[in-house]
């Protein structure tokens, strides 16, 4: 255990150019399986100056079967696009929800994966690809995640609410954050620098001189209020360094400013790098494919772990091959902070959750349209309520401590 190390996470907002892409292509998903529970979805989604592209294969009852579009289907997919569009807040030149120029390129689902995938007879349901798949947990802050990414996070969530209520006019929607804190004995004790990038409206940046220092002055006073509200007081100290909009002006952003693609922000999306990635991405994806299901069980696994008191910091590992239903492994790590055996736990899940693709949907409720809402601020460390991010219910704690006790 290191006594003194520094650690940084970065977040985006709703608005960066990626996730933009994430919010579209999961928004295709919750209409298709609003449609079909069972339906079958892998949507990719591209943004760049007024254009949005989506590319993919699909199966959905009523919607897209035997290659041909159901009546009025086209016009439902691009109305959910924009609407998408719409609600994260793009209305300018470069990028306008009504304007911009939209491109369908979703097929059929190949037959040699579905053959694989599908029930039939005595076979069970099988992973939609083969892949390996981390879940992680860290009783940093009371969501059990990365304190780093936990508070980029939330910096960028208040500052989306407060354009959208008007209390900030002046923000734009694509923002960046990153958090470095220094740790002692794996806590954190101090914010050592914060970065904020955000979008803005015309004139409000002063660099080398140039634009209007006090509108600056007003944005800059705004981020550096999130930041208090959004980090415990005892972090930021005298030696906090702040970078706000380091890079000056930040007028054009968005799909606009570059281009956006599903699924690059992965790191984003899980553990900030505070855990390993499998490297599969998420948004677009039914929950048939592990990418995005195993990820949810394992950190469900994890962060039961965690809350039961069985560790300070899990991780936990699950691998599949395409078309087979069980996995391949199972290992558990609790980085030195555990109070049993590891190997004595990855005994137990089993136990506890079947781990098949089917399993994991039924246990979690997963066939739902229940996943645009993940594609910002992160898929972990969220309010399980209803529907709503059933991955980060702990339900399981005292069934883990009841089997480990025997």
């Amino acid at each position: 255990m290191r006594n003194s190390f520094l650690f940084t996470s970065e977040s985006v907002s709703e608005g960066h150019p990626d996730k933009v892409a994430d919010q579209i292509s999961d928004s295709i998903v919750d209409l298709f399986l609003s449609k079909d529970p069972e339906a079958r979805i892998a949507c990719e989604t591209l943004t760049t100056t007024q254009l949005v592209v989506l590319a993919g294969e699909i199966r959905c009852k009523g919607v897209f079967e035997n290659d041909e579009w159901a009546p009025g289907a086209l016009d439902e997919i691009e109305a959910t696009v924009r609407k998408t569009v719409k609600d994260i807040g793009y209305e300018q030149d470069g990028f306008h929800w009504e304007s911009f120029r939209f491109e369908n390129n979703l097929h059929a689902q190949s037959a040699h994966i579905a053959q694989g995938v599908d029930e039939s007879g005595d076979k069970d349901e099988g992973a939609g690809d083969q892949g390996i798949m981390f879940g992680y947990a860290s009783d940093e802050t009371p969501d059990l995640m990365p304190a780093t990414l936990d508070y980029s996070h939330k910096i960028l969530e208040r500052m989306a609410a407060d354009r959208k209520t008007g209390t900030a006019p002046f923000l734009e929607p694509d923002t960046k954050s990153q958090v470095t804190l220094r740790y002692a004995n794996e806590r954190p004790v101090e914010a050592t620098a914060i970065v904020v990038s955000t979008q803005h409206a015309p004139g409000y940046y002063f660099h080398n001189g140039e634009g209007d220092e006090a509108k600056y002055t007003e944005l800059r006073k705004y981020v550096l209020g999130v930041i208090a509200d959004v980090l415990p007081a005892e972090l930021l100290t005298a030696n906090t360094v702040y970078h706000i909009n380091p890079t000056g002006r930040f007028e054009i952003g968005g799909p606009d400013g570059d281009a956006g693609v599903t699924g690059r922000k992965i790191i984003v999306d899980t553990y900030g790098g505070a855990s390993p990635h499998g490297g599969g991405a998420f948004s677009g994806k039914d929950p048939t494919k592990v990418d995005r299901s195993a990820a949810y069980v394992t950190r469900y696994l994890a962060k039961n772990i965690v809350a039961a008191g069985l560790a300070r910091r899990c991780t936990i590992q699950l691998s599949y091959a395409i078309g087979v239903a069980e996995p391949l492994s199972i290992y558990v790590d609790l980085h030195g902070t555990g109070t049993v055996d590891e190997g004595k736990i990855e005994a137990v899940i089993p136990q506890l959750v079947r781990l098949t693709p089917k399993g994991i949907r039924t246990h979690l409720g997963l066939n739902k349209p229940i996943y645009k809402q993940t594609a910002a601020y992160g898929h972990f460390g969220r309010t399980s309520e209803g529907d709503s991010f059933p991955w980060e219910r702990t339900d399981l704690v005292d069934k883990l401590k009841a089997a480990l006790a025997n």
